[in-house]
């Protein structure tokens, strides 16, 4: 079974976006995976499809409402539907390439993109609605989160990428950052290709290549070299 996307919106229209091009684009012809959207506010019960409302305790902006999102949940994903519920959220653990890996090895997600200041936390709870964040700043919603974490699990499912060795050594996938890399010119603006790599020993090529992971990966990120290095 193909992994299957539903993702729950305000705004339809955004999907596929970037996710119909190159190689997610290809593998969505294909039918590697599938892609499905709902719009929120079809489950509204009002002549205005109102899907929000003003914060308990008062407060600036407006809140999901949880019947609302909890009717729309249950549409896309009946009891029985073994894919996990995920919530883009600012406030989620952050997204891994670990847990890509795990949601590429599964049937597909039901992804909920957040608006306003927020959603109702008993929708979150009653629907065990897993928030995952995409990074350390604020979006207008979870639309573009919700693209960014399909585009990290559709590359790494089965038929997806020609070559999957080259994402054997890509950053995160060895707890390192990614080595630099070179190709033609030999000569650019007077910067040369490193020795070692034009040298064809494999094995003196792969000692560079995970010396500079090492070097590049402590200056700019310590905590990863302090998870690698505590390993």
């Amino acid at each position: 079974m193909a992994f299957k996307a539903s993702i729950l919106t305000l705004y339809p229209d955004m999907f596929p976006g970037p996710l119909g091009h190159s190689l997610s684009g290809r593998a969505l012809d294909k039918g590697l995976w599938q892609l499905e959207t709902r719009q929120i506010r079809d489950y509204a019960t009002d002549k205005h499809r109102s899907v929000d409302d003003t914060p308990a305790g008062g407060g600036a902006g407006m809140v999901l409402r949880a019947d609302i999102l909890a009717s729309a949940i249950d549409d896309a994903a009946p009891a029985e539907d073994p894919r996990p519920r995920i919530l883009m959220s600012p406030r989620g653990k952050p997204l891994t390439q670990a847990r890509a890996h795990e949601l590429a090895e599964g049937p597909g997600a039901i992804i909920v993109c957040g608006r306003f200041e927020g959603v109702d936390q008993r929708v979150i709870d009653g629907r065990a609605l897993e928030e995952i964040s995409i990074g350390d700043y604020i979006l207008s919603g979870g639309e573009i989160g919700a693209i960014t974490l399909l585009d990290a699990i559709i590359r790494l499912i089965p038929g997806v990428m020609g070559n999957m060795e080259s994402a054997d050594t890509e950053s995160f996938e060895t707890g390192l950052l990614e080595h630099p890399h070179y190709t033609r010119p030999a000569d650019f603006e007077g910067v040369g290709i490193p020795e070692v790599l034009t040298s064809g020993n494999h094995k003196k090529i792969s000692e560079w290549r995970q010396s500079e992971a090492e070097k590049l990966t402590k200056e700019r990120r310590p905590d990863l070299w302090h998870d690698f290095t505590a390993e």
